[in-house]
């Protein structure tokens, strides 16, 4: 029998050779076992004492052996594995602190590291976005003008998300409302939507901004052109003012809207102002025009819009008039 299907739990060969035999021959000793098992005696006995430590063995009296229940056995050693594993990987996502020190290896004859590094390679940019989502621990940001995504890339993202999420890792995206128009990329962005995952979406979005844990921040190294490549960087100053960009546009961007259409807004009348903010937002195209109509700011006359888009579940302001029209709102 292949002996190789618990090695991925931690048991060597002979370890996982002796366990099957003592399920099949309970209550034996280990006497001239090493004989069927092809193995040195000592290497029989270091196995023995091993699989006894681990609670796979148990002594049944008089010099026998029997072996646990396989249910229990797989679920020991795979608590056991998955604790080696989890600490293996708090190692692996506090190695960046090894990079000072190896640096200082090189002496001071060799140049400090580039603050912003260039990315030119598409697949490079893609496996670097990668490896920050995987490693992130606190916070994902992300600011992307996409109208759509393709299956391919909905199927790439899905896993990584999905753990991100379930690591407790937040995420916070702004969308362009018309992406909620192609109904597999809303369908993405509502199954994140419920498992944690918070987004806004907005009418106009020229930025494309990707921030992790408020330490490293990637951008287009062209906006105007996206296939030039991109920079990276974790210089301070950078990351703050990208930062501070993002929440000028979090701020300013509407809720998810509901795909469920939960609120009535058959019952809904919208206050005085909603209704003038809704008149000037169809009738004007700058919310600063709009706001300065009705001599309020322009950050209170966004937060009315982003109420009336919510109410109407709308993913823009286009689809916001056109459902306003049809409830006679306007």
């Amino acid at each position: 029998m292949n002996g190789s299907g618990m090695s991925v739990l931690g048991l060597g060969s002979t370890e996982e050779r002796l366990y099957r035999h003592f399920l099949r021959n309970p209550d034996t000793s280990d006497e001239d076992v090493h004989l069927l098992l092809h193995s040195s005696p000592a290497a029989v006995r270091e196995a023995r004492d091993h699989l006894v430590d681990l609670g796979l063995l148990r002594p049944s009296g008089a010099g026998a052996l029997a072996a646990t229940d396989p249910e229990l056995a797989v679920e020991r050693l795979s608590r056991i594995r998955l604790q080696a594993l989890h600490e293996e990987l708090q190692q692996v996502t506090q190695s960046r602190r090894l990079i000072d020190e190896l640096r200082c290896e090189r002496g001071a004859r060799h140049r400090p590291a580039q603050d912003v590094e260039r990315l030119e390679v598409l697949d490079e940019i893609r496996t670097r976005i990668d490896d920050l989502a995987f490693f992130a621990r606190e916070e994902i940001l992300s600011a992307e003008p996409y109208t759509e995504l393709t299956p391919e890339n909905i199927a790439h993202a899905r896993p990584l998300d999905a753990c991100c999420l379930r690591r407790g890792v937040r995420i916070r995206s702004v969308i362009l409302g018309r992406a909620l128009e192609h109904p597999p990329t809303a369908g993405y962005l509502h199954e994140l939507a419920a498992q944690g995952a918070e987004i806004r979406v907005i009418d106009e979005l020229a930025e494309r901004i990707l921030l992790y844990d408020r330490q490293t921040v990637l951008v287009p190294a062209d906006p105007a052109d996206t296939s030039r490549g991109a920079l990276l960087t974790r210089q301070p100053g950078l990351v703050a003012n990208a930062l501070a960009l993002f929440e000028k546009i979090w701020d300013e961007a509407a809720e998810l809207p509901d795909p469920t259409g939960a609120q009535d807004t058959a019952e809904y009348r919208l206050s005085a102002m909603e209704q003038l903010v809704l008149a000037e937002m169809c009738r004007v195209a700058k919310d600063e025009t709009g706001a300065r109509n009705l001599g309020i700011s322009v950050r209170t006359y966004r937060r009315h819009i982003a109420e009336i888009l919510r109410v109407l579940g709308a993913g823009g302001r286009t689809q916001a008039a056109l459902l306003a029209r049809e409830r006679g709102w306007i």
